[in-house]
């Protein structure tokens, strides 16, 4: 999927959209996101010492998983984060590294979503985390 099909299933734009890719394959979703230097994340955190955010790292996890429910989310609603667990941060991820995502849905009680995933660079995991989120209408 590129940016414009990830569109269809997120709700996220401009800065907060941080996928480039993903991909679904047998129920696991699969995203990739280029760090370039030129984020807004990365201005502040830290001057000298870029270091893409613990929080940020979580957040393309989170977008990463929903392309698993592709066919679950429709235009009215949105999906929203309700819980991080189990959170390890492992190795930094810097400006030039490809950070890429492996996430899938673990369990399902709407319209609540619980899942898994690790982000890694070069096949090193850089933070692995349990997460949940809720699918919701935008009213």
């Amino acid at each position: 999927m590129n940016i414009e099909e990830i569109k269809k299933i997120l709700p996220h734009r401009d800065n907060m959209l941080l996928l480039d890719e993903a991909e679904l394959k047998d129920s696991v979703a699969y995203g990739k996101k280029k760090i370039t230097g030129e984020e807004w994340f990365l201005k502040g955190h830290f001057p000298g010492a870029p270091v893409v955010p613990g929080v940020i790292l979580c957040e393309i996890l989170a977008q990463s998983v929903c392309v698993c429910l592709e066919d679950k989310i429709q235009s009215d609603q949105l999906p929203f984060f309700t819980g991080l667990d189990k959170v390890k941060f492992k190795h930094p991820v810097k400006p030039g590294d490809l950070f890429e995502t492996k996430c899938e849905i673990t369990k399902i009680r709407e319209p609540f979503y619980f899942a898994k995933g690790v982000g890694s660079v070069n096949g090193k995991v850089c933070v692995s985390a349990e997460f949940s989120f809720a699918i919701t209408d935008k009213k």
